[in-house]
């Protein structure tokens, strides 16, 4: 069942909001504030250190003297959150290292945290998300 409700907002707010939502493709406000809105609750779920699934993304340079071999050790000391691996030679130097997890949202981050932090690595990023089971 859907419920109509109304939101005040600040009209130079209101004109920001709709500029991001065309550009995001959205087709009206509704839609938009149903998936912030979600996002909040995902978030909070995180928080929570509820059950998660989550995507790790590592950039290193392959050329970092051990990089490979610490990588791997810290995912076999986490081996029963991580549900996948996929490594990508992207040049010469620079490797892409997508790793799918699940678990626990503080055991996800400490993982993500610790493969992030490794010297050699450029770039790395988490992303969770959650079944949204919660939210319906």
């Amino acid at each position: 069942m859907l419920i109509r409700f109304s939101v005040s907002m600040d009209e130079k707010l209101l004109a920001r909001l709709d500029e991001y939502l065309q550009r995001r493709g959205y087709s009206n406000r509704s839609e938009a504030i149903r998936d912030f809105i979600r996002n909040v609750l995902v978030n909070e779920e995180w928080e929570q250190d509820s059950e998660v699934v989550g995507v790790i993304t590592l950039v290193y340079n392959h050329h970092q003297p051990q990089l490979q071999e610490k990588i791997t050790e810290i995912q076999h000391e986490y081996h029963h959150q991580i549900t996948s691996t996929t490594h990508v030679h992207m040049d010469h130097d620079n490797c892409l290292e997508v790793t799918i997890v699940k678990g626990r949202a503080s055991q996800v981050r400490d993982l993500a945290e610790q493969l992030i932090a490794l010297r050699g690595v450029k770039n790395g990023n988490l992303t969770m998300s959650s079944t949204g089971d919660q939210l319906y």
